[in-house]
């Protein structure tokens, strides 16, 4: 695959807003991680009003950034289109920086997401992150509705062809002779090539994400920001983690590796009830895994509900790998756990059923850190 260009601050130090700065205590840096999700009893549009309110906290305490995460045909889960999502949150946000993770490269042209988020870079200058995965996103099926294609390995091993052409077309250079050079992404720096052109000097940087190693090593070889979806095989994190960072080569983008990881964790005011929030997620994970997705049960749903012996065992372990409890309880799970990892930054994802209890645990995560409140 091609040398991965400039396209971004042209120094190499901190890749445009790639590395965040850790803020109250915090080990290091914390985001969110927004799977705008559905609980029984409300529909998209509130927890799309939801996730407008996480945004606007998160960007008032300090968090780094706000990312949503393409899925598909759960019900549970409004975040189908992030870059929609995104267009309506940097309309109500002013200084976080804004992103996907991620996209699901394979169900999409390069040419589409570079317009696409060519378009956010525009509305919201400076502080769009475009964060890649080549995992479906779905279940197979879905999957070949998206692509119209039955051929769904194609798609995935053709990743590091497309990430090729996707940046070539967010840089605007290919080379003459390439079938593709007349053809330019707009909004993009074509427009400053133009008799009185403007373009910003910013484009949004490429992040790649993972939950094995394949695309860990990938952003090593490519100098590119790696993130890895600990919240749901965190068995891989630490293998894909020192992967990463055996294989990173220094790039225009980045001069160190620079990884976040995704954690689940949600605090309430006390213990129980934090457990009795998580328990939803986990009852919809069974539901998900059993073939059976929907909406996000509710708390009294899920505390009634009689889990098989097997059923009991995968709950088990799913919330074994949930940081939850008091403020001070998730601090010390977070600490820990960046401390065992070396993560350079931690993206926090609140699964419960209601966006008050979601909304609560970020607060309650920020004030256990002493996060500013602007």
């Amino acid at each position: 695959m091609d040398e991965i260009r400039g396209g971004n601050t042209g120094d190499g130090t901190d890749g445009d807003g790639i590395r965040g700065t850790a803020t109250g205590t915090a080990p290091v840096p914390l985001s969110v991680l927004d799977l705008v999700t559905v609980g029984q009893g409300r529909t998209a549009t509130q927890a799309l009003r939801t996730g407008v309110e996480i945004a606007k906290l998160a960007e008032s305490r300090g968090f780094h950034r706000y990312w949503v995460a393409e899925h598909h045909s759960m019900p549970g889960v409004a975040s189908s289109s992030p870059a929609v999502i995104l267009a309506h949150i940097a309309a109500h946000t002013d200084r976080i920086r804004l992103g996907s993770g991620g996209v699901m490269l394979p169900n999409h042209a390069p040419l589409v997401i570079a317009e696409q988020f060519g378009t956010l870079e525009a509305m919201a200058p400076g502080r769009v992150d475009l964060g890649l995965g080549r995992a479906p996103g779905t279940d197979g099926a879905t999957a070949a509705a998206l692509r119209r294609s039955d051929r769904l390995n194609e798609g995935a091993d053709d990743f590091p062809q497309q990430l090729s052409e996707l940046i070539r077309f967010l840089d605007d250079d290919f080379p003459d002779g390439h079938p593709y050079a007349r053809i330019h992404a707009v909004p993009g720096p074509v427009q400053a090539t133009a008799p009185g052109g403007v373009q910003s000097a910013h484009r949004p940087p490429v992040w790649l994400l993972g939950s094995s190693g394949f695309s860990a090593r990938l952003a090593g070889t490519l100098g590119l920001p790696f993130a890895f979806a600990h919240h749901f095989s965190a068995q891989n994190t630490i293998p894909a983690l020192d992967l990463y960072r055996e294989s990173f080569r220094p790039s225009a983008v980045l001069d160190a590796p620079y990884a976040l990881i995704g954690v689940s964790a949600l605090a309430a005011d006390e213990e129980r009830e934090a457990r009795r929030q998580v328990l939803t997620g986990a009852l919809s994970m069974v539901r998900l895994r059993t073939g059976r997705p929907g909406l996000i049960p509710s708390p009294e749903e899920a505390a009634a509900y009689d889990f098989s012996p097997m059923e009991r065992e995968f709950v088990d372990g799913w919330l074994s790998n949930v940081i939850h409890g008091t403020p001070d309880e998730v601090r010390t799970g977070l600490d820990d756990l960046a401390k065992r990892t070396g993560a350079d930054e931690l993206m926090v994802t609140a699964n419960a059923h209601g966006g008050d209890a979601r909304l609560r645990s970020y607060e309650l995560i920020a004030d256990a850190y002493g996060l500013p409140n602007a």
